[in-house]
Formats: C-alpha cells, sequence, structure tokens
C-alpha cells in the first residue's frame, strides 16, 4: 500500500470556497471514470490556504468504498486517486489558472462536510505535488 485511508480532521480554515466554474453550474453532478471502474461524482473542489501555502482540494463521493457493503479497496482506489489528479484536478487547476502547491484527492463513501467527523464514513485520501504537468505523489 502506497499511502493510508483515514478520516480527515481540520481545524478552522483561513479560505474555504467553491470554484466558480462549479459554483456557477448550480450542481456538482461531474462523474469521472477511474481505473476501477467504480463510480464516482466529485462533490467539490475547496481552495485551502490554512496549510502555509494554497492547496486544491477535490473531494469525489465514492459508494463502493464502503466498509459495509463495498466493492473497492483502499489498493483499488489508490490507483483511481492517481488517476483523479492527473486527468481531472491538473486540467481544472490549468483552466482556472490556479497553481496550488499540493493536490488533494479524497474519495468518501457518503457526502461528508468538510472538516466534519463522521465515524460512519469510509474516506480515502491523498496528497500530491502538480509539477511539470504531473502529479507527484506526497508520502506522509
Amino acid at each position: 500500500m502506497r499511502g493510508r485511508g483515514c478520516g480527515i480532521s481540520v481545524g478552522l480554515l483561513s479560505l474555504i470556497f467553491l470554484t466558480p466554474a462549479l459554483a456557477d453550474s448550480g450542481q456538482l453532478s461531474v462523474s469521472a471514470t477511474v481505473p476501477s471502474g467504480q463510480a464516482i461524482t466529485l462533490h467539490e473542489v475547496l481552495l485551502d490556504d490554512t496549510p502555509g501555502a494554497l492547496w486544491a482540494r477535490f473531494r469525489f463521493v465514492a459508494p463502493a468504498i464502503a466498509r459495509d457493503g463495498g466493492s473497492v479497496s483502499y489498493d483499488l482506489a489508490g490507483p483511481d486517486m492517481d488517476h483523479l489528479c492527473a486527468d481531472l484536478a491538473l486540467a481544472y487547476l490549468k483552466d482556472e489558472g490556479l497553481a496550488p502547491a499540493r493536490v488533494v484527492i479524497s474519495l468518501a463513501d457518503r457526502p461528508v462536510v468538510f472538516g466534519d467527523a463522521d465515524p460512519d464514513a469510509t474516506q480515502f485520501f491523498e496528497i500530491y505535488r502538480p509539477e511539470g504537468g504531473t502529479c507527484i505523489w506526497e508520502e506522509f
């Protein structure tokens, strides 16, 4: 396993907002095709400067990762997150003229409010450094 999946717990953020292209659409029903074949939908994109630099957080709902009844383990979801960073996040950042220091790709089996604890939710996440048109995985 390259990383680990766990719940995200975050303090107060000094900058969080939905990026304009998604907010203007009135909905976030953007589906993505990933290597595992699981159904994934973009839940939200958050920009966060709390870590001391701009981070772009792409949050997806992926029901198949659920602990109870799910069919996709972290080992299958890991390559999905790599793919989402390289194929979806980088293109979005380029289109929006954004240059974050890090990109976070997260998958949750249900929508979870950012920063809220939900012990029943299954969540996986990975952090990447966008560099030279690629996503470089950042071990934490």
